[in-house]
Protein backbone atom coordinates (compact mmCIF):
# COMPACT_ATOMS: atom_id res chain seq x y z
CA UNK A 1 0.00 0.00 0.00
CA UNK A 2 1.23 3.08 -0.87
CA UNK A 3 0.17 6.87 -0.46
CA UNK A 4 0.30 8.23 -3.44
CA UNK A 5 0.75 6.23 -7.26
CA UNK A 6 2.03 8.51 -9.98
CA UNK A 7 1.02 7.40 -13.36
CA UNK A 8 3.58 8.65 -16.04
CA UNK A 9 7.52 8.65 -15.50
CA UNK A 10 8.15 12.11 -17.74
CA UNK A 11 9.32 15.37 -16.25
CA UNK A 12 6.01 16.19 -14.64
CA UNK A 13 5.41 12.75 -12.97
CA UNK A 14 8.80 13.01 -12.15
CA UNK A 15 9.19 16.44 -10.29
CA UNK A 16 5.56 15.44 -8.57
CA UNK A 17 6.97 12.45 -7.71
CA UNK A 18 10.09 14.11 -6.05
CA UNK A 19 8.21 17.14 -4.58
CA UNK A 20 5.85 14.46 -2.38
CA UNK A 21 9.17 12.59 -1.07
CA UNK A 22 9.90 15.96 0.67
CA UNK A 23 6.80 14.78 3.02
CA UNK A 24 6.81 11.28 5.33
CA UNK A 25 5.01 9.59 2.43
CA UNK A 26 5.24 6.32 0.30
CA UNK A 27 5.47 7.35 -3.31
CA UNK A 28 5.33 4.83 -6.68
CA UNK A 29 5.54 5.85 -9.99
CA UNK A 30 4.64 3.72 -12.53
CA UNK A 31 5.47 3.96 -15.78
CA UNK A 32 4.15 1.11 -19.20
CA UNK A 33 7.53 1.78 -20.96
CA UNK A 34 11.01 -0.22 -20.04
CA UNK A 35 12.38 3.58 -18.61
CA UNK A 36 11.97 7.12 -17.49
CA UNK A 37 11.23 10.30 -20.09
CA UNK A 38 10.06 7.54 -23.16
CA UNK A 39 6.77 9.99 -24.06
CA UNK A 40 6.26 13.52 -24.77
CA UNK A 41 9.28 14.17 -22.25
CA UNK A 42 12.18 12.53 -24.48
CA UNK A 43 11.69 14.61 -27.51
CA UNK A 44 11.04 17.84 -26.72
CA UNK A 45 12.36 21.90 -27.92
CA UNK A 46 14.47 21.88 -24.33
CA UNK A 47 13.03 25.57 -23.85
CA UNK A 48 12.86 27.10 -20.59
CA UNK A 49 9.90 29.78 -21.76
CA UNK A 50 9.98 32.80 -20.57
CA UNK A 51 6.13 33.05 -20.20
CA UNK A 52 4.95 35.82 -22.64
CA UNK A 53 2.99 33.67 -25.08
CA UNK A 54 0.42 32.21 -22.76
CA UNK A 55 -2.81 34.02 -22.61
CA UNK A 56 -3.23 35.68 -19.56
CA UNK A 57 -4.92 34.57 -16.15
CA UNK A 58 -4.62 30.40 -17.50
CA UNK A 59 -2.79 27.84 -15.76
CA UNK A 60 -0.18 28.03 -18.60
CA UNK A 61 0.55 31.79 -17.59
CA UNK A 62 0.78 31.10 -14.02
CA UNK A 63 2.95 28.14 -13.59
CA UNK A 64 4.83 28.68 -16.93
CA UNK A 65 6.44 32.13 -14.88
CA UNK A 66 6.63 30.77 -11.95
CA UNK A 67 8.22 27.10 -13.26
CA UNK A 68 10.83 29.49 -15.58
CA UNK A 69 11.99 31.43 -12.14
CA UNK A 70 12.14 28.36 -10.36
CA UNK A 71 14.01 26.22 -13.29
CA UNK A 72 17.70 27.36 -12.78
CA UNK A 73 17.72 25.80 -9.15
CA UNK A 74 16.12 22.91 -9.82
CA UNK A 75 18.64 22.17 -12.51
CA UNK A 76 21.59 22.76 -9.62
CA UNK A 77 20.44 20.98 -7.37
CA UNK A 78 19.86 17.74 -9.36
CA UNK A 79 22.96 18.25 -11.07
CA UNK A 80 21.27 19.26 -14.88
CA UNK A 81 22.79 21.40 -17.43
CA UNK A 82 20.95 24.65 -17.91
CA UNK A 83 22.00 28.26 -19.35
CA UNK A 84 20.19 31.37 -19.55
CA UNK A 85 20.68 32.26 -23.51
CA UNK A 86 17.86 34.61 -24.10
CA UNK A 87 14.97 33.75 -26.53
CA UNK A 88 14.16 36.13 -29.62
CA UNK A 89 10.95 36.10 -31.16
CA UNK A 90 11.54 36.94 -34.89
CA UNK A 91 8.91 39.22 -37.17
CA UNK A 92 9.00 39.67 -41.07
CA UNK A 93 6.69 42.68 -41.23
CA UNK A 94 4.46 44.97 -39.90
CA UNK A 95 1.75 42.13 -38.99
CA UNK A 96 4.00 40.38 -36.79
CA UNK A 97 5.24 43.32 -34.94
CA UNK A 98 1.89 44.16 -34.10
CA UNK A 99 2.44 40.21 -32.80
CA UNK A 100 5.53 41.33 -30.87
CA UNK A 101 4.06 44.46 -29.25
CA UNK A 102 0.96 42.30 -28.26
CA UNK A 103 3.14 39.29 -27.17
CA UNK A 104 5.73 42.02 -24.95
CA UNK A 105 1.85 43.82 -23.51
CA UNK A 106 0.78 39.92 -22.03
CA UNK A 107 4.28 39.38 -21.13
CA UNK A 108 4.28 42.06 -18.63
CA UNK A 109 0.90 41.08 -17.00
CA UNK A 110 1.96 37.79 -16.81
CA UNK A 111 4.83 39.38 -14.74
CA UNK A 112 7.46 38.30 -17.27
CA UNK A 113 10.86 40.73 -16.68
CA UNK A 114 13.61 41.14 -19.18
CA UNK A 115 11.05 42.09 -22.69
CA UNK A 116 12.11 44.41 -25.19
CA UNK A 117 11.47 45.03 -29.11
CA UNK A 118 14.26 45.12 -30.84
CA UNK A 119 14.71 46.65 -34.47
CA UNK A 120 16.64 44.82 -37.43
CA UNK A 121 19.92 46.77 -36.34
CA UNK A 122 20.15 45.99 -32.65
CA UNK A 123 18.88 42.68 -33.74
CA UNK A 124 22.24 42.07 -36.13
CA UNK A 125 24.16 43.46 -32.70
CA UNK A 126 23.05 40.21 -31.20
CA UNK A 127 22.80 37.80 -33.63
CA UNK A 128 24.62 38.68 -37.33
CA UNK A 129 23.07 34.96 -38.94
CA UNK A 130 19.70 36.45 -38.45
CA UNK A 131 17.65 35.92 -41.37
CA UNK A 132 17.90 38.59 -44.21
CA UNK A 133 13.93 39.28 -44.46
CA UNK A 134 13.55 39.73 -40.60
CA UNK A 135 12.39 43.02 -39.60
CA UNK A 136 12.10 43.03 -35.46
CA UNK A 137 12.16 40.63 -33.13
CA UNK A 138 10.93 40.47 -29.19
CA UNK A 139 13.74 39.62 -27.19
CA UNK A 140 12.96 37.73 -23.71
CA UNK A 141 16.33 37.83 -21.77
CA UNK A 142 14.78 35.01 -18.94
CA UNK A 143 14.65 32.44 -22.25
CA UNK A 144 16.78 29.28 -21.47
CA UNK A 145 17.89 26.04 -22.26
CA UNK A 146 18.05 22.52 -20.71
CA UNK A 147 17.89 18.97 -21.23
CA UNK A 148 14.83 17.65 -20.72
CA UNK A 149 15.25 13.78 -20.16
CA UNK A 150 18.16 14.19 -18.22
CA UNK A 151 16.18 16.82 -16.08
CA UNK A 152 13.35 13.96 -15.76
CA UNK A 153 16.13 11.16 -14.79
CA UNK A 154 17.70 13.12 -12.17
CA UNK A 155 13.85 14.12 -10.50
CA UNK A 156 13.20 10.33 -10.71
CA UNK A 157 16.48 9.30 -9.49
CA UNK A 158 16.46 12.04 -6.55
CA UNK A 159 12.71 10.44 -6.02
CA UNK A 160 14.12 7.20 -5.33
CA UNK A 161 16.92 7.80 -3.51
CA UNK A 162 14.54 9.23 -1.21
CA UNK A 163 12.50 6.08 -0.96
CA UNK A 164 10.12 6.76 -4.19
CA UNK A 165 9.85 3.24 -5.66
CA UNK A 166 9.55 2.93 -9.75
CA UNK A 167 7.79 -0.17 -11.94
CA UNK A 168 9.09 0.07 -15.32
CA UNK A 169 6.82 -1.92 -17.84
CA UNK A 170 3.40 -1.56 -16.28
CA UNK A 171 1.10 -0.68 -18.57
CA UNK A 172 -2.05 0.29 -16.34
CA UNK A 173 -5.37 -1.33 -17.61
CA UNK A 174 -7.73 -1.17 -14.98
CA UNK A 175 -8.17 1.45 -12.03
CA UNK A 176 -10.65 0.40 -8.87
CA UNK A 177 -11.56 2.10 -5.94
CA UNK A 178 -12.18 -0.24 -2.77
CA UNK A 179 -12.86 0.72 0.63
CA UNK A 180 -10.87 4.46 -0.21
CA UNK A 181 -8.14 2.93 -1.78
CA UNK A 182 -7.11 2.69 -5.17
CA UNK A 183 -5.85 -0.89 -6.97
CA UNK A 184 -3.94 0.17 -10.16
CA UNK A 185 -3.49 -2.71 -12.43
CA UNK A 186 -1.42 -4.15 -15.14
CA UNK A 187 -1.87 -7.21 -16.92
CA UNK A 188 1.10 -9.03 -14.51
CA UNK A 189 1.04 -6.52 -11.65
CA UNK A 190 -1.19 -4.70 -9.22
CA UNK A 191 -0.33 -1.98 -6.40
CA UNK A 192 -2.62 0.06 -4.40
CA UNK A 193 -2.78 3.84 -3.23
CA UNK A 194 -4.62 6.14 -1.37
CA UNK A 195 -4.40 8.83 -3.81
CA UNK A 196 -3.80 8.64 -7.42
CA UNK A 197 -1.55 11.18 -9.59
CA UNK A 198 -2.66 11.05 -13.30
CA UNK A 199 0.78 11.92 -15.57
CA UNK A 200 0.20 10.01 -18.30
CA UNK A 201 1.07 12.52 -21.24
CA UNK A 202 -0.88 11.49 -24.25
CA UNK A 203 -2.74 8.73 -22.53
CA UNK A 204 -3.62 10.69 -19.67
CA UNK A 205 -7.75 11.31 -21.08
CA UNK A 206 -7.51 7.31 -20.93
CA UNK A 207 -6.57 7.03 -17.98
CA UNK A 208 -8.66 9.39 -16.40
CA UNK A 209 -11.52 7.68 -17.90
CA UNK A 210 -10.86 4.32 -16.05
CA UNK A 211 -11.77 5.88 -13.44
CA UNK A 212 -15.05 7.83 -15.09
CA UNK A 213 -13.84 10.86 -16.16
CA UNK A 214 -14.15 11.93 -19.35
CA UNK A 215 -14.77 15.69 -19.08
CA UNK A 216 -11.59 16.51 -21.67
CA UNK A 217 -9.64 14.67 -23.94
CA UNK A 218 -6.06 14.80 -24.97
CA UNK A 219 -4.86 14.64 -29.32
CA UNK A 220 -1.22 14.15 -29.85
CA UNK A 221 0.49 17.33 -31.88
CA UNK A 222 3.27 15.49 -33.81
CA UNK A 223 6.70 17.97 -34.36
CA UNK A 224 9.50 17.27 -36.27
CA UNK A 225 13.22 18.05 -35.20
CA UNK A 226 16.26 18.46 -36.76
CA UNK A 227 19.95 17.87 -34.70
CA UNK A 228 22.66 19.45 -36.41
CA UNK A 229 26.61 18.48 -35.45
CA UNK A 230 28.28 20.44 -32.72
CA UNK A 231 30.36 23.00 -35.31
CA UNK A 232 27.21 24.56 -35.59
CA UNK A 233 26.64 24.73 -32.09
CA UNK A 234 27.68 28.79 -32.46
CA UNK A 235 25.38 29.42 -35.28
CA UNK A 236 23.43 31.33 -32.81
CA UNK A 237 23.78 31.74 -29.47
CA UNK A 238 19.50 32.58 -28.81
CA UNK A 239 16.78 30.55 -29.24
CA UNK A 240 15.31 32.08 -31.90
CA UNK A 241 11.36 31.36 -32.66
CA UNK A 242 9.01 33.03 -35.11
CA UNK A 243 5.75 34.62 -34.50
CA UNK A 244 3.19 31.78 -32.47
CA UNK A 245 0.05 30.75 -34.47
CA UNK A 246 -3.25 28.66 -33.12
CA UNK A 247 -0.57 25.47 -33.85
CA UNK A 248 2.05 26.45 -31.00
CA UNK A 249 5.42 28.40 -30.64
CA UNK A 250 6.44 27.64 -34.38
CA UNK A 251 9.53 26.29 -35.66
CA UNK A 252 13.19 27.41 -33.67
CA UNK A 253 16.74 27.39 -34.11
CA UNK A 254 18.52 27.07 -31.19
CA UNK A 255 21.67 26.04 -29.33
CA UNK A 256 21.71 22.95 -27.02
CA UNK A 257 23.19 22.69 -23.60
CA UNK A 258 24.83 19.96 -25.11
CA UNK A 259 26.39 22.25 -27.82
CA UNK A 260 24.54 21.01 -30.83
CA UNK A 261 21.96 23.13 -33.03
CA UNK A 262 18.70 22.21 -32.95
CA UNK A 263 15.50 22.65 -35.37
CA UNK A 264 12.09 22.27 -34.79
CA UNK A 265 9.51 21.61 -33.99
CA UNK A 266 6.43 21.33 -37.12
CA UNK A 267 3.18 20.76 -35.89
CA UNK A 268 0.51 18.52 -36.94
CA UNK A 269 -2.45 17.17 -34.94
CA UNK A 270 -2.67 13.53 -35.40
CA UNK A 271 -4.44 10.48 -34.37
CA UNK A 272 -2.49 7.81 -33.58
CA UNK A 273 -0.45 8.38 -29.95
CA UNK A 274 2.48 6.42 -31.10
CA UNK A 275 3.42 7.58 -33.93
CA UNK A 276 6.85 9.02 -34.10
CA UNK A 277 7.88 8.82 -37.28
CA UNK A 278 9.36 11.64 -39.38
CA UNK A 279 8.53 12.28 -42.70
CA UNK A 280 10.19 13.88 -46.21
CA UNK A 281 7.46 16.63 -46.38
CA UNK A 282 7.72 17.39 -42.52
CA UNK A 283 11.42 17.71 -42.40
CA UNK A 284 11.53 19.37 -45.88
CA UNK A 285 9.11 22.19 -44.55
CA UNK A 286 10.97 22.45 -41.07
CA UNK A 287 14.43 23.09 -42.97
CA UNK A 288 12.59 26.12 -45.05
CA UNK A 289 11.22 27.66 -42.48
CA UNK A 290 14.40 27.78 -40.33
CA UNK A 291 16.14 29.15 -43.26
CA UNK A 292 13.98 32.06 -43.05
CA UNK A 293 14.89 32.98 -39.80
CA UNK A 294 18.52 32.12 -39.79
CA UNK A 295 20.81 32.42 -42.58
CA UNK A 296 24.30 29.85 -43.04
CA UNK A 297 21.90 26.91 -41.32
CA UNK A 298 24.29 23.89 -43.22
CA UNK A 299 21.45 20.81 -43.45
CA UNK A 300 24.55 18.68 -45.17
CA UNK A 301 25.54 18.55 -41.03
CA UNK A 302 22.32 17.05 -39.80
CA UNK A 303 23.25 14.59 -37.90
CA UNK A 304 19.75 12.86 -36.61
CA UNK A 305 15.92 13.80 -36.98
CA UNK A 306 13.40 12.38 -34.51
CA UNK A 307 9.67 13.33 -33.39
CA UNK A 308 8.04 14.71 -30.00
CA UNK A 309 4.41 14.29 -29.61
CA UNK A 310 2.57 17.42 -27.64
CA UNK A 311 -0.16 15.73 -25.48
CA UNK A 312 -3.26 18.93 -26.73
CA UNK A 313 -5.90 18.59 -24.63
CA UNK A 314 -9.23 19.92 -25.21
CA UNK A 315 -10.02 23.02 -22.66
CA UNK A 316 -6.76 24.96 -24.61
CA UNK A 317 -4.92 25.34 -21.05
CA UNK A 318 -3.17 22.92 -18.47
CA UNK A 319 -5.58 20.47 -16.67
CA UNK A 320 -4.64 20.27 -13.50
CA UNK A 321 -7.72 19.25 -10.88
CA UNK A 322 -9.51 16.19 -8.63
CA UNK A 323 -12.62 15.62 -10.37
CA UNK A 324 -12.82 12.66 -8.00
CA UNK A 325 -11.66 12.52 -4.62
CA UNK A 326 -8.23 10.78 -4.09
CA UNK A 327 -8.02 11.49 -8.06
CA UNK A 328 -5.48 14.13 -9.89
CA UNK A 329 -5.27 15.13 -13.22
CA UNK A 330 -2.30 16.54 -14.34
CA UNK A 331 -2.98 16.71 -17.90
CA UNK A 332 -2.92 18.70 -21.29
CA UNK A 333 0.18 19.65 -20.75
CA UNK A 334 1.99 20.80 -24.02
CA UNK A 335 4.04 23.57 -24.03
CA UNK A 336 5.30 25.39 -21.90
CA UNK A 337 4.84 21.73 -19.98
CA UNK A 338 8.30 21.33 -19.51
CA UNK A 339 9.25 24.88 -18.04
CA UNK A 340 6.35 24.82 -16.00
CA UNK A 341 7.39 21.29 -14.58
CA UNK A 342 8.39 22.15 -11.08
CA UNK A 343 5.91 24.90 -10.78
CA UNK A 344 3.31 21.84 -11.43
CA UNK A 345 5.03 20.21 -8.53
CA UNK A 346 4.52 22.45 -5.86
CA UNK A 347 0.76 23.25 -6.77
CA UNK A 348 -0.02 20.10 -6.82
CA UNK A 349 1.40 19.35 -3.34
CA UNK A 350 -0.56 22.90 -2.71
CA UNK A 351 -3.92 21.32 -4.08
CA UNK A 352 -3.21 18.53 -1.39
CA UNK A 353 -2.54 21.09 1.58
CA UNK A 354 -6.14 23.00 0.42
CA UNK A 355 -7.79 19.92 0.57
CA UNK A 356 -6.79 18.95 3.99
CA UNK A 357 -4.00 16.46 3.67
CA UNK A 358 -1.79 16.12 6.19
CA UNK A 359 1.70 16.02 5.44
CA UNK A 360 4.42 16.33 7.23
CA UNK A 361 7.83 17.45 6.71
CA UNK A 362 10.53 14.38 5.84
CA UNK A 363 13.83 16.14 7.78
CA UNK A 364 15.68 13.58 5.80
CA UNK A 365 14.98 14.21 2.51
CA UNK A 366 18.31 15.53 0.21
CA UNK A 367 17.39 17.21 -2.59
CA UNK A 368 21.20 17.24 -4.31
CA UNK A 369 22.41 14.87 -7.21
CA UNK A 370 25.78 14.40 -8.24
CA UNK A 371 25.51 15.50 -12.01
CA UNK A 372 26.20 12.51 -14.02
CA UNK A 373 28.70 14.73 -16.47
CA UNK A 374 30.62 15.55 -14.02
CA UNK A 375 33.82 14.02 -15.22
CA UNK A 376 33.89 15.40 -18.38
CA UNK A 377 34.39 19.11 -16.51
CA UNK A 378 36.60 18.40 -14.06
CA UNK A 379 40.34 19.47 -15.00
CA UNK A 380 43.06 17.55 -16.39
CA UNK A 381 44.45 17.06 -13.05
CA UNK A 382 40.81 16.32 -11.27
CA UNK A 383 40.38 13.53 -13.72
CA UNK A 384 43.87 12.20 -13.61
CA UNK A 385 42.95 11.37 -9.07
CA UNK A 386 39.41 9.71 -10.31
CA UNK A 387 41.54 7.46 -13.28
CA UNK A 388 44.15 6.90 -10.12
CA UNK A 389 41.08 5.17 -7.99
CA UNK A 390 39.35 4.05 -11.26
CA UNK A 391 41.38 2.82 -14.47
CA UNK A 392 37.91 2.54 -16.08
CA UNK A 393 37.58 6.03 -16.25
CA UNK A 394 41.12 6.44 -18.83
CA UNK A 395 38.97 4.30 -21.04
CA UNK A 396 37.08 6.15 -24.12
CA UNK A 397 34.00 4.66 -25.13
CA UNK A 398 32.45 7.00 -27.55
CA UNK A 399 34.87 8.91 -29.00
CA UNK A 400 32.19 11.62 -30.75
CA UNK A 401 31.11 12.95 -27.21
CA UNK A 402 34.26 11.47 -25.03
CA UNK A 403 32.20 9.32 -23.12
CA UNK A 404 34.69 6.78 -20.66
CA UNK A 405 33.46 3.36 -19.59
CA UNK A 406 33.47 4.89 -16.07
CA UNK A 407 30.86 6.81 -16.61
CA UNK A 408 28.81 4.57 -18.52
CA UNK A 409 29.18 1.78 -15.63
CA UNK A 410 28.54 4.78 -12.86
CA UNK A 411 25.45 5.82 -15.17
CA UNK A 412 23.63 1.85 -14.95
CA UNK A 413 24.07 1.72 -11.46
CA UNK A 414 22.60 4.67 -10.60
CA UNK A 415 18.73 5.67 -10.16
CA UNK A 416 16.93 5.30 -12.36
CA UNK A 417 19.24 2.43 -13.79
CA UNK A 418 19.06 2.23 -17.84
CA UNK A 419 18.09 -1.51 -18.93
CA UNK A 420 19.14 -0.41 -23.08
CA UNK A 421 21.37 0.81 -25.00
CA UNK A 422 19.16 4.38 -25.51
CA UNK A 423 18.95 4.23 -21.65
CA UNK A 424 22.65 4.87 -21.65
CA UNK A 425 22.46 7.06 -24.32
CA UNK A 426 20.41 9.58 -22.52
CA UNK A 427 22.24 9.29 -19.28
CA UNK A 428 25.84 9.94 -20.76
CA UNK A 429 25.33 10.92 -24.40
CA UNK A 430 27.61 7.88 -25.50
CA UNK A 431 26.76 7.39 -29.22
CA UNK A 432 24.39 11.23 -29.43
CA UNK A 433 27.66 12.12 -31.95
CA UNK A 434 28.93 12.33 -35.42
CA UNK A 435 28.93 8.32 -35.84
CA UNK A 436 25.32 7.66 -33.92
CA UNK A 437 26.54 4.86 -31.99
CA UNK A 438 28.93 3.25 -35.30
CA UNK A 439 31.54 2.64 -32.84
CA UNK A 440 30.68 2.69 -29.33
CA UNK A 441 27.44 0.64 -29.33
CA UNK A 442 29.49 -2.68 -29.63
CA UNK A 443 31.42 -1.48 -26.33
CA UNK A 444 28.35 -0.29 -24.55
CA UNK A 445 26.30 -3.57 -25.04
CA UNK A 446 29.01 -5.58 -23.13
CA UNK A 447 29.40 -2.91 -20.65
CA UNK A 448 25.28 -3.36 -19.93
CA UNK A 449 25.59 -7.46 -20.70
CA UNK A 450 28.14 -7.45 -17.69
CA UNK A 451 26.69 -5.23 -15.09
CA UNK A 452 22.92 -6.93 -15.76
CA UNK A 453 24.36 -10.50 -15.36
CA UNK A 454 22.70 -11.26 -18.65
CA UNK A 455 24.69 -12.57 -22.38
CA UNK A 456 24.68 -10.38 -24.79
CA UNK A 457 21.87 -11.45 -27.11
CA UNK A 458 19.44 -10.22 -23.76
CA UNK A 459 20.38 -6.41 -24.22
CA UNK A 460 18.21 -4.16 -26.16
CA UNK A 461 18.19 -0.70 -28.08
CA UNK A 462 15.45 0.47 -26.42
CA UNK A 463 13.73 -2.18 -24.41
CA UNK A 464 11.12 -5.04 -25.60
CA UNK A 465 12.29 -7.11 -28.53
CA UNK A 466 14.66 -4.44 -30.25
CA UNK A 467 17.67 -7.04 -29.69
CA UNK A 468 20.91 -6.03 -30.83
CA UNK A 469 22.82 -9.38 -30.83
CA UNK A 470 21.22 -12.49 -32.17
CA UNK A 471 24.46 -14.77 -31.47
CA UNK A 472 27.83 -15.84 -32.37
CA UNK A 473 29.29 -14.77 -35.97
CA UNK A 474 32.51 -17.29 -35.60
CA UNK A 475 33.72 -19.45 -32.41
CA UNK A 476 34.40 -17.52 -29.70
CA UNK A 477 33.01 -14.16 -30.75
CA UNK A 478 29.86 -11.99 -30.27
Amino acid sequence: MFDFAVIGAGVVGGLVARELTKYKLSVCVIEKESDVAMGATRANSAIVHAGFDAKEGTLKALLNVRGSEMMEDVCSELGVKYKRNGSLVVGFNDEDKETLLSLIERGRTNGVKGLSLLERDELLKLEPNIGDGVTCALRAETGAIVCPYELCMAAVGNAMDNGAELKLNFKVEKIEKCGGVYRISSENDTIEAKIVINCAGVFSDEIARLVGEDTFSVRPRRGEYMLLDKECGELVSHTVFRCPSKMGKGVLVSPTVDGNLLLGPTAEDIDDKNDTSTTPAGLAHLSALAGEQVKGIHLGKVITSFTGLRATGSTGDFIINSPIDGFINCAGVESPGLTSAPAIAQYVVEMLKKAGAELTKNESFNGKRRPLHYFRELGIDEKNEVIKNNPDYAHVVCRCETVTAGEIIEAIRTNPRPTSIDGIKRRTRASMGRCQGGFCTPYMVELLAREMGLPVTEITKSGGESYINVGKTAKGGN
